[in-house]
């Protein structure tokens, strides 16, 4: 029984001493930071379609969500190379507005199998070369009227100079402001349409081309009589003219201002430290008010009547293209000022 008791006492001491027996640290296991899990890219399938005959004309595949309309038009120029960028109009629907180059497929109202619709817009020509050319055409018609050509009038006036000074007063102030404006198209205007349809240079140039030469034939002609009230009638017109082609020139320079380089950005425009632009207070585009100014003084200045209808004519044009503008200002910004009319202070 002792020695019974001795080994049970003795395995006790040894279990304990066992259990007391320090157990060596161990560094705790790092844990692999988990990976994040990658957002899945859903891709589109893009379609167009012909907005006429509605077939099927290139079909995208793999599309990224973020492609813009202008990214599109390239890889879709790149199976049809006769329709470069700037000829397609792609739409959502066959008879609804081109889509902006910079409008994102994924936020156009569309599935992620997008149906568009083509149209040719025919051949484009750019903007600075219509503009050159259309102003080029006026100067040089003018000018070959003022120094009497040959073949224009009788042969006995060939080369000759009339004797009022406003004929000469009314060609410096013509070619001035063609100048101005060929100078402005290189240096000053920032276009948001880089093209236009190549057929309209041919509409455009038929219209100042012809006004140029048929104003240009009455006022250089030798039976030429000066305005009515003599001196002070030109020189009231003369300052009206100046005083608008500066304020013209004052708008074009606040507006190249807005835009920076190479963007298509759109800001509300407000008058600056100039005073030729304060204007803007009361009129969405002041650029046409004061091309509408230079030509009533000019007409002034002339007293024909062939200037005057171009007056009217050019008037009625830029009322249409003030108030299409004016209309786009109020539709792209809800916070646009609203006591200023399209051309015309309170009236128009």
């Amino acid at each position: 029984m002792d020695a019974l008791a001795l080994e049970a006492t003795g395995s006790k001491k040894a279990t304990a001493v066992a259990v007391t027996a320090p157990i060596p640290s161990q560094a705790p296991a790092k844990r692999k930071p988990a990976k994040k899990a990658k957002k899945a890219v859903v891709f589109f399938e893009v379609e167009i379609l012909d907005a006429k005959t509605k077939d099927k004309l290139c079909f995208l595949d793999k599309v990224e969500p973020n492609a813009t309309i202008g990214e599109i038009k390239s890889m879709f120029h790149k199976s049809h190379p006769q329709w470069y960028p700037a000829r397609q109009s792609i739409r959502l629907d066959p008879k609804g507005k081109s889509l902006k180059d910079e409008d994102v497929l994924q936020q156009l109202p569309v599935g992620t199998t997008a149906t568009f619709y083509f149209r040719d817009l025919g051949a484009q020509i750019s903007w600075v070369t219509v503009f050159l050319t259309e102003y080029t055409g006026p100067l040089v018609i003018y000018l070959l009227f003022y120094f009497r050509v040959p073949f224009i009038y009788t042969p006995k006036y060939d080369f000759t100079t009339s004797k009022h000074w406003v004929v000469h007063l009314a060609c410096m102030c013509h070619s001035f402001h063609y100048v101005k404006r060929l100078l402005e198209t290189l240096f000053v205007h920032r276009f948001s349409h880089g093209t236009m349809p190549l057929r309209n240079i041919f509409k455009n140039c038929t219209y100042y081309w012809g006004f140029a030469a048929w104003m240009a034939y009455y006022i250089n002609h030798p039976l030429y009589t000066p305005p009515i009230y003599g001196e002070q009638q030109i020189r009231l017109a003369l300052i009206v003219f100046l005083f608008c082609q500066i304020g013209n020139f004052s708008i074009h320079i606040a507006l190249r201002n807005l835009r920076p380089p190479g963007s298509k950005t759109r800001k509300i425009p407000y008058p600056t430290k100039n005073p030729f632009t304060w204007i803007f207070l009361l009129v969405s585009c002041p650029n046409y008010t004061y091309e509408l100014g230079s030509w009533l003084g000019f007409t002034l200045m002339t007293q024909c009547l062939p200037v005057a209808f171009f007056t009217l004519v050019g008037f009625i044009q830029m009322t249409v293209w003030a108030k299409g503008k004016h209309r786009s200002y109020l539709k792209e910004f809800r916070d646009y000022p609203p006591l200023r009319s399209p051309i015309l202070p309170f009236v128009l």
